[in-house]
């Protein structure tokens, strides 16, 4: 049976992370110049794909069109253009475009600053929503991807799942200050040590606190 981590372990564990990765990502290496806006559309720019071309593109994007209004009168074919070095671009396209013409519309030209507003937008589900309260609002939420919700699992801190589940579960386990350090540490740990296939278990830093739970080298 799981037992719930108790404090000092999941300190210890975030620290241990923090020492051993890091921290330079994409929104912290850009600055203050990162716009809610712009948050929100390279977040959902971002799914299923790698972090520098999610840059790359965002950066290229923004040149063009750095806000909604101009976003919104945006040629699709030239947005597909833009984004296409990304996955899904076709689908993304849409969804940014859509989603700019959405902010200008319904929301006056700014991004919404509460979840049920942000997951009524295209392309937005409960992690990009997240993402958008935690780093461009600065809301204590946890935003859950397959990275967070696979590691957490893994540890034996939960068993869950799905993302919304392991979101609902970790908000017991984890005191508020540590949230969004918390998304930060594990994505980056599930994308290099605790992949989906074969994790890199004999490197890994925080083994120790590990039960190698549905931990499956075959898949």
């Amino acid at each position: 049976m799981r037992s719930k981590p108790n404090l000092k372990q999941v300190v210890s564990v975030l620290k241990t992370l923090d020492k051993y990765q890091s921290q330079e990502t994409m929104l912290e290496a850009n600055g203050p110049s990162w716009t809610p806006f712009k948050i929100l559309i390279s977040t959902i720019l971002s799914a299923r794909a790698k972090d520098e071309v999610t840059e790359a593109v965002s950066k290229k994007l923004f040149k063009k069109y750095p806000t909604a209004k101009k976003l919104a009168k945006a040629p699709l074919k030239q947005v597909v253009k833009i984004i296409k070095p990304i996955g899904f671009y076709n689908v993304k396209a849409k969804n940014i475009t859509k989603t700019a013409k959405t902010i200008m519309t319904k929301f006056n030209g700014r991004v919404p600053k509460n979840f049920d507003d942000l997951v009524s937008l295209s392309g937005v589900g409960r992690k990009v929503a997240n993402c958008v309260l935690a780093f461009a609002f600065d809301q204590p939420v946890i935003p859950v991807d397959t990275h967070v919700h696979r590691v957490s699992n893994r540890l034996g801190w939960i068993k869950t799942k799905n993302p919304k589940e392991t979101e609902e579960k970790l908000k017991k386990i984890l005191p508020k200050k540590y949230w969004d350090d918390f998304n930060n540490l594990f994505v980056k740990f599930g994308q290099t040590i605790c992949v989906p296939i074969s994790p890199f278990c004999s490197k890994c830093p925080i083994s120790s606190y590990c039960k190698k739970i549905n931990v499956n080298k075959s898949r």
